[in-house]
């Protein structure tokens, strides 16, 4: 999942930055409102964490514009006011959530993940495709009971191909929900990830399960497609 963090706080920045990253969170980053508002218009995001207090236009005025340019992706509103006018002034304006700082970690992780679950048909916390089975929460990863080692970038691009299986993903697609805006367009990184993710989930099974649809993508299901190669 791609993240567009706003927050003008450098070094609560470098701390968010890196432990959203840890948990396969792919994270863009914003230090005022009116770039927020841009990287917001020009990219898909999947939840947005949105600090108030920012230079050039607060948050409320970046959520605000989001939400009129008709962007409907969860926003998480961090704030050190933590009074109920704020609160509310923060839920009236589009934010999904609020959260008031100084805030655990952990309770971000957790809002992160209940806004991220509300933002679609609700799926899940194990979700299964043939003989695989993917846990949301641990991140644990098995097939016919065989325990999957990935790492962060492979897990998350996993997880979005069982989010979206039965449905072919394209190049694009992966790269603005698992990569973040330091991705390059022109490399081969995502067929590399693909390759690897292969060799991982098809030892010691017959079936593969990530198909390759030439000129459009991947799709990941059980049983083989005529397209693939």
């Amino acid at each position: 999942m791609r993240i567009l963090l706003v927050e003008d706080d450098a070094p609560l920045v470098r701390v968010l930055a890196k432990g959203l990253r840890e948990k396969t969170y792919a994270v863009d980053q914003a230090r005022d409102g009116e770039q927020a508002v841009y990287l917001g218009s020009v990219n898909e995001y999947d939840l947005v964490i949105l600090d108030v207090m920012l230079p050039v236009k607060d948050g409320y005025t970046v959520c605000r514009e989001l939400r009129a340019s008709g962007r409907r992706m969860p926003i998480l509103m961090l704030t050190a006011r933590g009074s109920v006018d704020d609160r509310v002034a923060g839920l009236d304006c589009g934010a999904d959530d609020y959260l008031t700082k100084p805030f655990d970690f952990k309770e971000l992780l957790a809002r992160v993940r209940a806004l991220l679950r509300r933002a679609a048909i609700f799926r899940a916390p194990v979700m299964r495709v043939a003989d695989l089975m993917l846990n949301t929460a641990s991140h644990a990863v098995s097939r016919g009971g065989r325990l999957v080692t990935l790492t962060a970038k492979e897990y998350a691009l996993l997880e979005f191909l069982v989010f979206n299986q039965g449905k072919v993903v394209g190049r694009e697609e992966i790269a603005q929900h698992v990569w973040d805006d330091n991705f390059d367009p022109f490399s081969n990184v995502i067929d590399v990830y693909i390759k690897r993710l292969r060799a991982k989930l098809d030892a010691d099974s017959e079936t593969r399960l990530i198909h390759t649809r030439r000129g459009e993508g991947y799709l990941l299901r059980a049983g083989s497609g005529q397209d693939d190669v």
